[in-house]
């Protein structure tokens, strides 16, 4: 199912000149990356159902699905699983520098420093003339940020870094570099699949930040360090952490109804419900509810549990009263559930977000920079005009 269309560089022009706080329905590309039905709940890469992709690909198949346009051969996927096994280490300055992160930043903020430092490693960053370049500086960024995340985690608890192995998958090798324990089967497989599901997601904040930079013909390391800086906000991806907060600080099933009761009667948001998109349930947050009975199955924590009490009851209360207003469980809901299962620390959260959705940017800056236009939307001037100066003496 290979598409070999290049994108159109002649963008629809908004007729009306209307203010949109936002950029609120504003067509500011044309891509073949994903699309999203947020009516029908739909959400596919490069043509091919989620649904479809969870239950029967893996990550390793599915970046190259977003990167390549196109299914791989068993021999494409066998040298793309290689070229990301030979691209997970770090080079030594990198390795140093993580070391010398101050212990209490922000896990975020580390995966995001470290990403701008490649550029110090890619002398000709900036040349972005080459697709042959591009993608395996795409192809090295993704294998290298869990390799990141886990030196940095490791380092903030003072321990030493764990290298990856080339026998373990994407999802395998962050487990095994987070804990030095091999990961679970059952833990490991539905680890790749939240993955898949973080992967791409149209034209949110961060991958519109990716386009952005990615149009000034800067590195795709800026790009994509631009790109986890507006991840981390919790109107975006730092969501995640904050849902499970909140399910934790609610604390019994038999809290779930006051608390929306005091949300709803002062107009708070309720983390993880609600998406710009979708009018239905989020369909990446149904197949990552779907994971977690199992999930439990393999731990013994009880607070766990009811924490998955609490967000069932949560959801139900929130349909009967907010399901008129089109207010449904977003990914972020049962994602964080899920990574607690695994044992994951809720600060890494976002991060995990982040390791997943480097896909999704890596594919939109290419797509950007192979049919380039700079960015430059025009503004509503509210402010005053023909303001005499006045001098520092008289004022």
């Amino acid at each position: 199912m290979k598409n070999n269309k290049t994108p159109g560089t002649d963008t629809p022009k908004t007729q009306d000149g209307a203010y949109r706080p936002g950029l609120e329905g504003v067509i500011c590309n044309r891509s073949s990356i994903s699309y999203i039905d947020g009516e029908k709940g739909t959400l596919e890469y490069r043509g091919i159902n989620i649904a479809d992709l969870t239950e029967h690909s893996n990550f390793e198949e599915c970046v190259y699905l977003l990167l390549y346009s196109h299914l791989p051969s068993e021999r494409e996927l066998n040298q793309f699983k290689t070229f990301l096994a030979k691209s997970r280490h770090l080079s030594t300055p990198i390795r140093e520098a993580i070391t010398r992160f101050p212990v209490g930043m922000h896990p975020i903020i580390a995966l995001q420093t470290a990403t701008a430092l490649f550029q110090g490693e890619d002398f000709y960053a900036d040349d972005v003339s080459s697709s042959t370049h591009n993608m395996r500086r795409a192809i090295s960024i993704i294998s290298k940020i869990p390799t990141i995340l886990a030196a940095f985690d490791r380092h903030r608890n003072g321990e030493e870094p764990i290298p990856p192995r080339s026998q373990y998958t994407h999802a395998e090798n962050l487990l095994y570099m987070l804990t030095g324990s091999p990961p679970k089967p059952e833990q490991a497989r539905v680890f790749d699949k939240s993955l898949i599901l973080h992967l791409e997601h149209t034209m949110n904040a961060s991958t519109f930040t990716t386009r952005v930079i990615g149009s000034t013909q800067a590195s795709i390391y800026s790009a994509i360090s631009g790109a986890i800086g507006a991840l981390s906000g919790s109107l975006h991806g730092g969501a995640n952490e904050k849902v499970i907060r909140m399910l934790y600080s609610i604390g019994h099933q038999d809290n779930v109804e006051p608390f929306v009761e005091e949300k709803l009667g002062s107009g708070s948001k309720i983390m993880g419900i609600g998406h710009r998109i979708y009018k239905i349930k989020d369909p990446r947050a149904t197949i990552l509810q779907n994971f977690i009975p199992k999930l439990l199955e393999t731990t013994s924590g009880e607070e766990i549990k009811t924490l998955y009490k609490i967000a069932i009851k949560l959801e139900e209360i929130v349909n009967k009263n907010l399901g008129h207003k089109n207010l449904y469980p977003n990914v972020d809901f049962y994602s964080g559930i899920v990574y607690e299962c695994l044992g994951i620390p809720s600060d890494l959260f976002t991060s995990i977000f982040a390791i997943a959705r480097i896909v999704g940017w890596s594919a939109h800056w290419l797509e950007q920079v192979n049919a380039n236009r700079i960015f430059r939307p025009t503004q509503q001037y509210i402010g005053d005009h023909n303001r005499q100066y006045i001098s520092l003496d008289e004022r």
